[in-house]
């Protein structure tokens, strides 16, 4: 028998030459396949900071000649703002202890159980009783304290006269039952001199200070929430105690609202939707930011699930049977990267494919992506929302796929409304304490985000204005921010932020002119509109 022989060296299959005359061992190394190298991934590619530097040079112009006007009204005299102000720095020390709280235990939207009843044990330390679990949410917040009327008389003919903006009882929001009223609910309004009521009848004027206090995930008070809960509870807080020592000092009503849910969610429409802002001439908040800022652009924000639905098949053997659903979610990614070449600049458009299939050997049945849209005004965001939603139904025809398109898991957001005759208070406020916010228009719209607070604004007068805590590179929803919530820096905008909203609620009451103003401000910018059906 003859010796098998030795496989060539260049022969393109040594495996072929191994017989039974080769032991296994032998025909191993034959039969190795062919080393692989694995590929290095790369890293992404550097995002320049050209254009925000060009933004912050537009600014540093900017900010050398602009300036903003102030108010042109009265206001409360000089010696109520001492009085007020020295009230304020009293309440600092619990303030700033709550405000370190809330950070050390954030809570997320429909979840500040903790938070919530933090605040409200607060006011009861205060003598003041407060709802806990009303207007449809089980963290809402509502407590009330009143003056006594003589000074501003009869309240402005506005949107709070006669209710507007309410669109009547809604089904509950998340985490609260059928009625709107948690099991902690306690009476309205104030305990003694500071009642709800005493001495003022139903036509004096109402305005409210809300406060916030969700946090985000992960990156807890990201976002400043800390901040802004103790900035309007501070300013109820000075305003009862004003009231209890004089009663004529605060000539109306103040409310007190706590609103939960405005991080992702909208918990302030499902509070109007459940009577939080029925009966109020405006309303006053303040957001912790990386400036001084009377005004800034806040975007409105409509979400949206768009699912495709087609057909599966095998992918080689017979992909002419299927009808490819990711096929349909690429086409409308895609499409949506070239609408915006033809979109107004303010406009926004955000989204991910978070399905689209599980193996390449089949054809994907089922793909869905998850949107954000948003605009500048609530014309333009329907009319936005509307470009979108063609889109969808075009890629859906492309790719022969059904679809199905849902907006607003949660109610939308509007942008935000603002009232310049009390933003002008706020200004002079900040003025005393030491800042100077700058106008709007200084720091670029394009840096803009959203907030539930612009429904608010167009069912009633508003002001949102900014107070720096950190500096302007710190971007908000970040764990940077973060930090910076509880630095000297945001315990000093606690007590200004305070401060300003309190003075800005305290000079409406008393300016019979400013009031008017106000409110004849809001109507000519349009008025309340129907928030709950804008979007039908």
């Amino acid at each position: 028998m003859a010796t098998p022989s030795a496989p060539h060296p260049e022969s393109p299959h040594p495996e072929a030459q191994c017989t039974e005359a080769h032991p296994e061992a032998q025909c191993t190394e034959a039969r190795l396949e062919p080393e692989r190298t694995e590929a290095q991934p790369t890293e992404a590619s550097t995002v320049s900071t050209a254009f925000l530097r060009q933004l912050d040079d537009e600014r540093e112009s900017a900010m050398r000649t602009a300036s903003h006007p102030g108010s042109a009204f009265d206001g409360a005299d000089a010696a109520l703002h001492d009085r007020l102000e020295e009230l304020v720095e009293a309440d600092r020390p619990e303030m700033l202890d709550l405000m370190l709280d809330l950070a050390e235990h954030p809570e997320v939207a429909f979840e500040e159980h903790r938070s919530a009843r933090a605040i409200v044990d607060v006011l009861a330390a205060h003598g003041i009783e407060a709802q806990l679990g009303v207007h449809g949410l089980d963290t809402a917040i509502r407590a009330e304290i009143s003056g006594m009327s003589g000074v501003s008389g009869t309240r402005p003919a506005g949107p709070g006269a006669a209710g507007a903006g309410a669109a009547g009882a809604e089904p509950a929001g998340p985490g609260a039952d059928a009625s709107g009223v948690g099991a902690d609910a306690a009476g309205a309004g104030a305990a003694g001199a500071g009642a709800a009521g005493a001495g003022v009848g139903d036509d004096v004027p109402t305005l409210a200070i809300l406060s916030e206090y969700d946090a985000l995930p992960v990156v807890g008070h990201g976002c400043g929430h800390n901040v802004i809960a103790v900035m309007g509870l501070g300013a109820f807080l000075a305003l009862a105690a004003l009231a209890k020592a004089d009663p004529s000092a605060v000539p109306g009503r103040v409310v007190f609202l706590g609103t939960p849910a405005e991080e992702g969610h909208t918990g302030k429409e499902y509070m109007a939707r459940n009577g939080a802002f029925d009966g109020l001439d405006a309303a006053v908040m303040a957001h912790p930011y990386g400036y001084d800022l009377a005004d800034q652009v806040w975007l409105g924000r409509r979400t949206l699930t768009v699912e495709f639905h087609g057909h599966t098949a095998h992918a080689s053997a017979q992909p002419f049977m299927g009808r490819n659903a990711l096929d349909a979610a690429s086409l409308m990614y895609q499409g949506i990267g070239l609408m915006r070449q033809q979109t107004p600049p303010s406009d926004r458009i955000h989204a991910v494919i978070r399905e689209g299939g599980d193996r390449a050997s089949v054809v994907p049945d089922y793909a869905k992506l998850d949107l954000y849209v948003r605009s500048q005004r609530p014309e333009t965001l329907k009319d936005l929302s509307s470009r979108v939603e063609d889109v969808a139904r075009g890629a859906a025809l492309m790719a022969g796929v059904g679809v199905s398109v849902n907006w607003d898991q949660h109610p939308p957001s509007l942008p935000v409304r603002t009232n310049e005759a009390l933003t002008g208070s706020w200004v002079q406020a900040q003025r005393r304490r030491g800042r100077d916010p700058l106008p709007f228009g200084v720091v670029s719209p394009i840096l803009a985000a959203s907030t539930d607070f612009g429904n608010v604004s167009y069912r009633i007068p508003g002001i949102h204005p900014v107070i720096r805590i950190a500096p302007p590179e710190v971007a908000l929803h970040t764990r940077e921010f973060a930090t910076w919530a509880v630095s000297e820096d945001a315990r000093a905008a606690a007590s200004d932020g305070a401060y300003g909203l309190a003075a800005t609620v305290l000079d409406a009451l008393h300016d019979p002119q400013l009031a008017t103003a106000m409110a004849a401000e809001f109507e000519e910018a349009g008025g309340a509109i129907d928030v709950p059906s804008f979007f039908d």
